[in-house]
């Protein structure tokens, strides 16, 4: 099989896994009313990898969704450092695509034990992640082949947006699903071609702000996992208050511009990026409007803009394949890393 071929299947596959997630909106609203009942207005969220990064965007999705205070929480201080946090009267979300990570499912009976309504965000509704858990809810993201995550993580960007905002958001992800599944030919394509520019580069800096900080992390370990670059995550403030001085022509920056109150934000980095001599790739809604960017990936504006992150991370997922084959790279067996991650 050729290079690559398994993650592009992924990442095609993708509306149907949005698709499938949407027909699970009944269960996640009662898992959120559930929680809403039991006076909860705190959610701690526990995963690794892209997990992780998808976390970043729970954070604001339930602020923004139901106005309840999200944080990704310390899975050492709880598990490793034993700390004796009270976390009653909290809602711990669990993401964990196997459910197998073992010190987030000690985070979880610990959780549990002391008060917390557990909730596991799986694709394995029998892992011992959902056995942890109180109450579990499926991801759907079906069979994932490439070792690099892609369906998965956009499964759990369209699962916490379902469970935070509601399930009018089933419709706008089934939406989302038609508009990414039109979309593809032409990202793919764009994809091909950025990576040709940007092949020289070692070192890559990749910015976003609120809830695209999630795609800034997400696509920084794509680019680590399958290109072997050394992509840095920033917010678009971070990136001014001193890493800009290490753009240049060798050290292009990725910009995700979404059409929010931070895109003067990002506007500013981009200008102060693209005046260092850096290459600055510019993708999402507000694109097609960064003054300074080399080169502009536009995207169509989300059915809803808390779903903004699912379809900003797609051009992105195929850059980092193209980058990939680029170099001669499998992205679909990135060297040292397997599917599963146990963890100790």
């Amino acid at each position: 099989m050729a290079f690559g071929a398994l993650m592009l299947e992924d990442i095609r596959a993708q509306p149907g896994v949005l698709r499938a997630l949407a027909g699970h909106a009944d269960e996640y609203e009662a898992v959120a009313q559930e929680a809403a009942s039991r006076g909860v207005t705190t959610v701690r969220l526990v995963a690794h990898g892209s997990s992780d990064n998808a976390a970043s965007f729970g954070v604001y999705a339930f602020g923004l969704g139901r106005a309840w205070t999200a944080f990704r929480d310390s899975i050492s201080l709880h598990v490793y450092y034993g700390a004796a946090v009270d976390v009653s009267g909290s809602c711990v979300v669990a993401l964990s695509q196997s459910g197998q990570t073992r010190d987030v499912v000690a985070y979880v009976e610990r959780a549990r034990t002391r008060g917390a309504y557990t909730v596991a965000v799986t694709n394995d509704p029998v892992s011992p992640l959902a056995r942890a858990a109180e109450a579990t809810l499926p991801l759907a993201a079906g069979t994932e082949r490439a070792i690099a995550a892609t369906r998965t993580y956009i499964a759990q960007i369209a699962a916490l947006a379902l469970l935070a905002g509601g399930p009018a958001y089933a419709e706008g992800i089934r939406e989302l699903a038609g508009l990414i599944e039109a979309e593809l030919p032409r990202l793919e394509q764009a994809s091909e071609d950025t990576a040709l520019l940007l092949e020289p580069a070692e070192r890559l800096f990749v910015i976003g702000r609120g809830t695209e900080f999630a795609t800034a992390r997400e696509l920084s370990l794509k680019l680590l996992e399958t290109c072997r670059v050394g992509a840095q995550p920033l917010t678009a403030t971070d990136l001014v208050h001193g890493p800009v001085a290490a753009a240049g022509e060798r050290f292009p920056v990725w910009a995700i511009a979404a059409d929010d109150a931070n895109l003067p934000t990002v506007t500013e980095a981009v200008s102060r990026a693209a005046a260092a001599g850096a290459p600055v790739v510019a993708t999402g809604p507000a694109a097609a409007g960064i003054a300074g960017a080399t080169r502009r990936i536009p995207l169509p504006p989300a059915p809803l803009p808390l779903l903004g992150p699912a379809l900003s991370i797609v051009p992105g997922q195929l850059f980092a394949r193209a980058l990939a084959l680029a170099r001669g790279l499998d992205p679909d067996a990135p060297a040292g890393l397997t599917k599963v991650t146990l963890a100790p």
